[in-house]
Order: C-alpha cells, then structure tokens, then sequence
C-alpha cells in the first residue's frame, strides 16, 4: 500500500506553513507522498475572488517544485460545485485502490468535524491526521492521529493583506511565488 497524505486547501496564496505541515506529516507518518488538493469551492471558506484556479495551481507547483514526495491532485478543480471531501475521497479509493490516504487537517478543522458533510461516512474512506495548533481544542469523538508541528503563524489571507498594504511578505512563502504574485499583479499588487 502507498501511503499518502491528502493536504487540501485553498492555497491562496500557497505559504511555508502549508509547506511545513507536509513536510512534517510526510516525515512523521512515514508517508509516501503527500498530495496538495487545492480546491474548486471549499464549503466552509472562501477563496479570493480576482485569483484563477490556474493562478492557485501554478503558485503551487513553483511551492513544491524540488521536492519529489510533494505532487498536486487537481481532482476538485475537475468538478464544479462544492468540494465536499467525501465526494473526493470516494473518487480517490476508486482511482487508487493499493493507496491509503491520511488527510491532513488543523486543529481549527477538527473543531469542526462533527459538521462536516457526510463525516461519519469519511471516516471510513480515510484517516484523518489532526495538527495541532495553540488557539483550537483538539478534542474529538472521530478517530484521529495527531502530529505536532513546529508554529509559524502565517495565513493565507494575512499574506494577501499584507501584499495590498504593500508589506514584505519574504520568508512567509516562497521567492518563486511572490514573483509570480508581483508579475501577474494578484492581490492588488
């Protein structure tokens, strides 16, 4: 069985903490891979709005370039309408079936698992891997293995905040990507 983790998000802009989770959680867990699954509409956040899905999908692939363990799973971006993750993950056991996955969520997101859709049927299709993080409970009924992550506290929607205002954003997310963030003048850049 290949072993791989499933880190799903909007990744907009992709940063060192998503890169830090999966790096953490390859090593950790002992995994195979780990597959970043950007999403098409994710139900319990918005994307920003003036950034294209090819926009996403390219800042990601500059994140993981160089790391063989790291590939992007596009299977959301395939699909309109919500990216509900049981949806997905019935199409990945399909797809895959010598595959185990682990996804890979914040401690913010097992707060929130007794309302995800369907979850008592995802926890079947997939094992959940919980990261710690200080401002979140990790208690939970849902079976979840637990793997803590050094903290480096750096959002998404703070790195955009940051590109409007004009403030550095170095050493948050990769030079490659603030490239690609200043040459297609995204986030109000």
């Amino acid at each position: 069985m290949t072993k791989v983790g499933i880190l799903g998000g909007t990744f907009d802009p992709p940063h060192y903490g998503h890169l830090l989770i999966a790096n953490e959680v390859l090593s950790k867990l002992n995994l195979d891979e780990i597959w970043f699954m950007p999403n098409q509409e994710p139900p319990h956040k918005r994307k920003s709005e003036s950034v294209e899905n090819i926009d996403r999908l390219q800042m990601l692939e500059l994140s993981i370039k160089g790391n063989s363990a790291f590939r992007i799973e596009k299977n959301e971006l395939e699909r309109s309408g919500p990216s509900f993750t049981v949806d997905t993950m019935k199409i990945l056991n399909e797809r895959y079936p010598n595959h185990q996955f682990f996804f890979i969520i914040g401690a913010d997101m097992i707060e929130y698992l007794p309302k995800w859709h369907k979850v008592d049927e995802l926890i079947k299709l997939v094992q959940f891997v919980g990261v710690q993080r200080p401002e979140y409970s990790s208690k939970t009924d849902y079976p979840i293995i637990y793997v803590d992550v050094p903290a480096f506290d750096v959002s998404s929607s703070m790195i955009r905040e940051r590109v409007q205002q004009g403030m550095t954003v170095r050493y948050l997310l990769p030079d490659s990507v603030i490239d690609f963030i200043r040459e297609n003048h995204l986030y109000g850049t």
